[in-house]
């Protein structure tokens, strides 16, 4: 059962740097291997959302473990799951690494990565559709519901802030083999 004391609590980019600097800070990142590979920030360890372990986190060494995604919705949601796992207190980058680069801190980026989850998105979605309105004209109007089931979907992940096409592209086998490696351990 969870604490009912237990908190999230923000931590600031500008905190966040003062503790990395002090060696008191710990970044783990809770996005997929193929965001993490694109871009990151340095010295952070890789534990994506899809497969978080509430039991694998450093926290042996006395530097506080602090979350980060894109944005802080999926750091977010790692640290309801500690909370709720037992932990007292969990701390990520209120604003997520948008907010990290934001208030000009430096990050790591690779030539190598995959394109984008976002622009994966955009480009399965406008494919799908396209494909949708072809053979819709040419085969059967009943391919235009395809057209409909994703605008429903993209609808659904703007008010949601979830989008399940995105889930399953990060599963892709080249989503996951950048970089995978070097961060689970740290980067």
């Amino acid at each position: 059962m969870a604490n009912p004391k237990a908190r999230l609590l923000d931590v600031s980019p500008r905190i966040l740097r003062t503790w990395i600097a002090a060696d008191q800070a710990i970044l783990v990142d809770v996005r997929e291997p193929g965001e993490n590979a694109g871009e990151r920030i340095a010295g952070g360890l890789l534990r994506p959302l899809s497969r978080f372990d509430t039991t694998a986190l450093p926290t042996e060494d006395g530097r506080i473990p602090v979350l980060y995604c894109g944005s802080g919705k999926r750091s977010t949601e790692a640290a309801g799951r500690l909370l709720r796992s037992g932990w007292e207190e969990v701390h990520h980058l209120k604003g997520g690494i948008l907010a990290w680069k934001a208030a000009g801190g430096v990050t790591e980026t690779s030539a190598e990565a995959p394109i984008s989850l976002e622009r994966q998105v955009r480009i399965a979605a406008g494919a799908l559709v396209l494909l949708a309105a072809v053979l819709g004209f040419v085969a059967s109007p009943w391919f235009f519901g395809i057209s409909g089931f994703v605008g429903a979907g993209l609808l659904f992940a703007g008010v949601t802030d979830t989008c399940a096409m995105g889930m399953i592209l990060a599963r892709l086998p080249y989503n996951q083999r950048v970089a995978a490696a070097p961060s689970e351990t740290g980067t």
